[in-house]
């Protein structure tokens, strides 16, 4: 079957129905944008696995709507704050986030090469210029005081936070998309961290459950104790 990514096809009409359900604000050319990352993404399945959702029907639920979960707290944000997208695997969710906001800047950490590949690709045909790929362990990556840090699917909360501490600017976030928050987890956190709060969000024509946690240091937490 040979996928309709035009601006009137029904991979349009499905996100564009998502985009409205979420209350996410887009210009035209951004849907186009996430239409066109759909397609290089399958594109480039075909021959790399980047991802186990074969389906670009499922995957504009599964990755593109998921990964706009986070819109509502994203616009929140102050201009030319700093974004770690850790384990980003192919891209999800710094690229759908770059791309409806520009004035961000985002970093794109991997340590599967022909992920980060993809992603180079992608930023260049899409003509994004504020993400940064990098190809990397996270345990090897040094720069630091990022804003926020991003996790989706990546590790547990107790590990995401021992992995990147040193990263996070004393005043920055952790923001970790997890499917159901299992009360263990959150009481593992180390003591210099705080649960600022849990939103439940739905993602259209998703019955799993999900949520976006937010963590930060604890007042008074520097960054020289880290």
């Amino acid at each position: 079957m040979i996928e309709d990514y035009s601006a009137d096809g029904v991979l349009a009409k499905q996100l564009k129905s998502g985009l409205k359900e979420l209350n996410v604000e887009t210009s035209e050319n951004q849907q186009q944008q996430l239409l066109e990352l759909l397609q290089v993404l399958y594109k480039w399945n075909k021959a790399y696995n980047l991802t186990a959702i074969k389906q670009p029907k499922e995957g504009l639920k599964l990755h593109l709507l998921d990964s706009l979960t986070l819109f509502e707290r994203f616009k929140e944000l102050g201009d030319n704050k700093t974004i770690l997208d850790v384990g980003t695997g192919p891209g999800f969710p710094g690229l759908p986030l770059a791309i409806l906001f520009p004035h961000l800047k985002f970093t794109l950490l991997d340590s599967n090469s022909k992920k980060i590949r993809f992603i180079r690709q992608t930023i260049h045909q899409l003509g994004l210029d504020n993400v940064e790929p990098i190809h990397s362990r996270v345990e090897s990556f040094e720069d630091r005081n990022f804003d926020v840090i991003l996790s989706r699917a990546f590790a547990s909360l107790v590990d995401m936070v021992n992995l990147t501490h040193t990263l996070l600017d004393e005043k920055g976030i952790w923001l970790a998309m997890k499917g159901e928050l299992m009360a263990q987890e959150a009481e593992e956190l180390p003591p210099f961290v705080v649960n600022h709060f849990v939103t439940q969000v739905e993602v259209p024509n998703v019955v799993a459950k999900r949520c976006i946690v937010e963590l930060g240091f604890i007042p008074g937490y520097k960054s020289e104790d880290k």
